[in-house]
């Protein structure tokens, strides 16, 4: 079978990229043709734009290449026409993907499935009129998810399981790296780590990174060590650090997880990829005005809590520091309790359990990829 794949970002590359390989297992005449990234490309098929010359975040770069963003979307909704695959799969990146499931529902008869749902729940709720109409299937890697679409809108999904628990279980089974190679080959001291992640833009990575520092820097027994995010240069990083020591290592997230003994991470993935390390944490996410968003957030978010730890563990098992609390005063209190408190260690690592356990075991690609192709040969 015909498969297109739309992706918008990092993450979305990775995760199509598995279910690729899924489905390929499944179906061994599996053809692609996708916009994706370089994982997507590996595994096969024709890449017609790469995700980077979609990946425009927040109203003003919006705004400043709305002609290209467009221009691309004009362009794959043509594509996909012309190809006449039998299946179109979007990939997270609502703000794209929807405009162009409408436009696919409304003018042919190509299935568009739905593989990682927009977080609806979070923000813009009202896009389940357009879920309803134009996604003929919904695959879900967040349980709290079913309840979300199915009770509260009677929509059904299929919850699949979470790529991540796949990813990280998959590196811990077959990566060999010793933390002496790891310190060795990226320059390190022999201080005990506190991992920086800061997330993947520009702007957050500026905002979140210039706080994480300068409280972390307190801590002069450890080292600081920033993951940097693919789609940003190290010459950006060092315009942001200055003088101020602190090591950048790049593709190299997992093992510096694996090895760190807390981390400051901004919230997203990441904050689950922590918890799935073990790794006591502290999620940290500016945002300007902060004030502004502090006394929004009760109007606009329609969730308790951030990040992917709090919300599939329905509590609080790390601690959000967001907007106005996202500040250095506490930063370094929570980041003092996750590194001398043996209290406060444990009882985040109780928490970790608990979301692997709701999280279930690895496959997630693998049983979106069955479910996927049971559903398309169905309806032929």
């Amino acid at each position: 079978m015909k498969y297109y794949i739309i992706v918008g970002e990092a993450s979305g590359d990775l995760h199509a990229s598995e279910l690729m390989k899924a489905l390929s297992q499944k179906d061994p005449k599996a053809e692609f043709r996708f916009f994706g990234g370089d994982l997507m490309s590996a595994v096969g098929g024709t890449r017609v734009k790469h995700y980077k010359e979609l990946a425009y975040m927040g109203i003003i770069p919006v705004l400043m290449h709305l002609r290209t963003i467009l221009r691309n979307m004009k362009m794959c909704k043509q594509d996909i026409v012309e190809w006449k695959p039998d299946v179109l799969i979007l990939v997270d990146y609502p703000g794209f993907n929807l405009k162009v499931a409408e436009y696919i529902h409304s003018r042919t008869s190509i299935p568009v499935y739905y593989y990682i749902s927009p977080k609806i729940w979070a923000w813009k709720e009202h896009r389940i009129k357009n879920i309803k109409r134009d996604i003929d299937q919904l695959f879900s890697i967040l349980p709290f998810e079913v309840d979300f679409f199915e009770k509260k809108h009677n929509y059904p999904i299929h919850y699949v399981g979470n790529p991540t628990m796949d990813e990280v279980t998959h590196f811990l089974a077959t990566d060999t790296t010793t933390k002496e190679a790891f310190i060795e080959h990226n320059q390190l001291s022999d201080k005990p780590i506190i991992a920086l992640l800061a997330g993947s833009r520009k702007q957050e990575v500026k905002d979140n990174l210039t706080r994480m520092i300068e409280a972390a820097s307190r801590f002069e027994e450890y080292q600081l060590v920033i993951a940097g995010a693919p789609s940003l240069s190290l010459d950006y990083y060092k315009s942001i650090i200055g003088d101020k020591d602190v090591k950048i290592v790049f593709n190299q997230t997992y093992n510096l997880l694996r090895f760190a003994q807390a981390a400051l991470v901004t919230s997203g993935t990441a904050t689950l990829e922590t918890a799935l390390f073990d790794t006591p944490q502290v999620v940290c996410y500016y945002l300007k005005p902060a004030r502004l968003f502090s006394l929004l957030r009760k109007i606009v978010l329609r969730v308790k809590f951030v990040s992917l730890v709090n919300l599939i563990a329905d509590r609080e098992v790390v601690t959000e520091l967001i907007a106005s609390d996202m500040n250095a005063k506490r930063i370094h209190q929570e980041l003092e309790a996750i590194l001398y408190s043996k209290e406060s260690i444990a009882k985040m690592k109780e928490g970790y359990a608990e979301v692997r356990e709701r999280l279930g075991g690895a496959g997630a690609p693998q049983h979106a990829a069955q479910l996927m192709i049971e559903a398309l040969e169905k309806n032929r």
